[in-house]
């Protein structure tokens, strides 16, 4: 492509841009509350049959409120509470009495509820439950202490975590990647370019890529916005760093600016496109997932990730060209200087690897053995207590209701059968062991009863998922379509999602990189090694990283969507580094053999790849900056495979792998003869 060229189609990429931040902007930028149910699931059809009941459409927020002093409830205190009850419900725009206040046999606190309207979500749902808030703490005695929880709650509280957060991630991740990139370069101005370049695609893929998964049918919400702009920065930087390593190796070779630029962007884009095309890819299998929030991650991911490719291939060559060599002070490459791929440490420790692929390959094979059957010991699932890295009032004021009522209060189960079984499902009920009370809750002109049915366990913990499972099995049997709704099944039919999109999608994720790196490399060999380790490096991470979090960071286990989005992460981005390494080995095998052009590729790409590795590791671990823990998670577990890629898998198994193979490795795409 000539200049002229390079330069038109930046030109049309960026005025494209332009038009869609103006365009779809604004339209794109809605949060939204994470769904984790399909429609089809128990749960979602039950809260769909709300509307059928008088006053269905709403659900309660609960107000505990309680004496700073822990001592009992004076009449003065229940009158307050009545008046801070009505505030709310004035507050809330409901009816102006209510349930009534009812009071804990120990007499220490007393619980109101306030209806909230069931459609709201996201930072509205956040907005109604702050005026509750509020509206119940203002003109309230100092003696007493209210707080509010329930399921409106803690998706509030959910909401909220995500209001600003995104611009801390965005500042916090372009923070890190500038940091990084100038340690890299050793340049006070290289690194503004590329982070410059990658920044404008971070906002254009998350305006685009939003579009895109709402115009197909799929809801993107703050924590899928939060990860794309994590996966484009990444993704981004690793692309600009190979780029342009690439451009500085072919200054050195003596090239001019221009030619070198053009060489680097021929010799590295086709490892760039086939990078990208595997992780976009990998993406877009999350549509096999039920779970809408899944689904909307792959599609708005993927899109931003397109778009990251774009802009390193089409806008950051004219901004390199535009600057020259310059850009390189004080440490411009000079024609002559020594290959990359005979000299340096990554040269040593390549060669070293080789002289001793056997022993180097299982020891190392062995350790990630090791750190794999940490995940054996892991737990996996999260209650509704347990999802924020911070104290959240939705959970204090949950344990303050707990030790006073029964845990089941703040977010009782539904459960919608004909009224005509009404005999027989309340005995199904009642009879259920773990349930403490229920109480029909209206019915429908349609023939329907909906039951107020609270359970003696913690919202959406192992005693309440189990009791949920025997109440459905009981209801069932007295009516086969009777629907068992509510905070609790919705996490039995989340986690049952969750264990159906695992096992969906990760094996289409390993055919997907299998059948490109087939494409790539032509070779009948060469893929099944390199998917079998990138699986056992990605094993090794959720071993390593699930001991961390339990362990090292106290949390009470992994999240139910933590596995998926982790090996889906660490295989996809895992390959990127692979591409990068056997591309150039397949380049370098024809003239000097595959021992040493394994050698040369390790020497050649060491610097860049681990360059990258440390920044997209970095990167991911800023997703600690949001207070939900499943997210947190994510960013430890990669973030810690991405290291052990970058310098065991890359750096040792498969160099040592392809040594051991020999030529084999890459029949029949080259010739076997050394």
């Amino acid at each position: 492509m000539s200049r002229r060229t390079s330069w038109v189609v930046a030109a049309i990429v960026l005025l494209g841009s332009v038009a869609a931040l103006l365009l779809i902007g604004s339209s794109a930028s809605a949060e939204q509350s994470p769904v984790a149910v399909p429609a089809t699931s128990e749960s979602a059809r039950a809260d769909a049959t709300r509307s059928a009941f008088p006053q269905g459409d709403a659900v309660p927020a609960v107000v505990i409120a309680t004496r700073t002093d822990s001592g009992a409830l004076t009449p003065g205190d229940l009158a307050a509470v009545d008046a801070a009850t009505a505030r709310a419900l004035t507050a809330a725009d409901a009816a102006p009495s209510g349930p009534p206040v009812i009071v804990s046999d120990d007499g220490r606190a007393a619980v109101a509820t306030v209806p909230l309207r069931g459609d709201l979500s996201g930072f509205a749902l956040g907005d109604a439950v702050s005026s509750i808030r509020s509206a119940v703490t203002d003109g309230l005695p100092g003696d007493l202490r209210a707080e509010v929880t329930g399921g409106p709650a803690f998706g509030a509280d959910i909401a909220d975590s995500f209001s600003g957060a995104n611009v801390t991630l965005l500042a916090v991740t372009a923070f890190v990647v500038a940091l990084l990139l100038i340690v890299t370069y050793r340049s006070p101005v290289l690194w503004l370019v590329p982070l410059i370049v990658i920044a404008l695609a971070d906002r254009v893929g998350s305006v685009v890529g939003a579009a895109i998964a709402t115009a197909v049918g799929t809801s993107p919400d703050g924590s899928t916005g939060g990860i794309t702009s994590v996966l484009v920065f990444g993704a981004g930087t690793n692309y600009a760093l190979l780029l342009i390593s690439r451009y500085r190796e072919e200054l050195g070779g003596g090239a001019d600016a221009g030619l070198a630029l053009r060489t680097a962007l021929r010799r590295a884009g086709p490892a760039i496109v086939a990078s990208n095309a595997t992780v976009v890819l990998a993406l877009l299998t999350l549509l096999l997932a039920t779970s809408p929030s899944t689904r909307s991650l792959g599609v708005q991911a993927a899109a931003g990730l397109v778009v990251a490719a774009v802009f390193v291939l089409l806008v950051l060559p004219p901004a390199l060209g535009l600057f020259g060599i310059r850009l390189f002070w004080p440490f411009v490459p000079k024609a002559g200087a020594p290959p990359l791929t005979t000299t340096g440490a990554w040269h040593r420790i390549a060669s070293g690897v080789a002289r001793r692929p056997a022993l180097v390959s299982a020891a190392a094979v062995a350790v990630l053995l090791a750190l794999s059957a940490g995940l054996l010991a892991t737990p996996i699932g999260l209650s509704q207590t347990e999802q924020f890295r911070v104290r959240a009032e939705s959970v204090t004021g949950f344990e303050t209701l707990a030790e006073h009522f029964p845990s089941g209060v703040t977010g009782p189960t539904r459960v919608v059968s004909a009224t005509s079984a009404d005999a027989a499902v309340a005995q199904a009920i009642t009879g259920t062991p773990g349930v403490v009370s229920a109480t029909p809750n209206g019915t429908s002109p349609s023939g329907l009863t909906q039951w107020s049915v609270v359970l003696d366990a913690a919202p959406a913990s192992d005693g309440a998922l189990t009791t949920v499972g025997a109440l459905r099995d009981s209801v069932h049997a007295a009516d086969p379509d009777a629907l068992i709704g509510g905070p609790d099944a919705t996490a039995v039919d989340a986690k049952a999602a969750a264990r159906h999109d695992l096992s969906v999608v990760v094996p289409a994720v390993l055919v997907v990189v299998l059948a490109v790196l087939y494409v790539l490399l032509r070779a009948a060999l060469a893929p099944l090694v390199l998917v079998g380790v990138t699986v056992l490096s990605a094993l090794a991470a959720l071993g390593l990283g699930g001991w961390v979090s339990v362990h090292a960071f106290g949390f009470p286990a992994l999240d139910n969507a933590t596995p998926l989005f982790a090996f889906l992460f660490l295989v996809a981005l895992g390959v990127d580094y692979t591409i990068f390494l056997v591309t150039r080995a397949r380049e370098e095998t024809p003239e000097h053999g595959t021992r040493e052009g394994i050698v040369r590729a390790v020497s050649a790409t060491g610097a860049v790849i681990t360059s990258a590795g440390i920044v997209l590791a970095a990167v991911f671990c800023v997703l600690g900056v949001l207070p939900l823990i499943v997210l947190t998670q994510i960013g430890i577990i990669v973030g810690l495979g991405i290291l052990l890629d970058t310098f065991v898998v890359r750096t040792v198994i498969i160099p040592a792998l392809f040594t051991l193979i020999g030529p084999r490795i890459w029949w029949p795409a080259l010739k076997p003869d050394r």
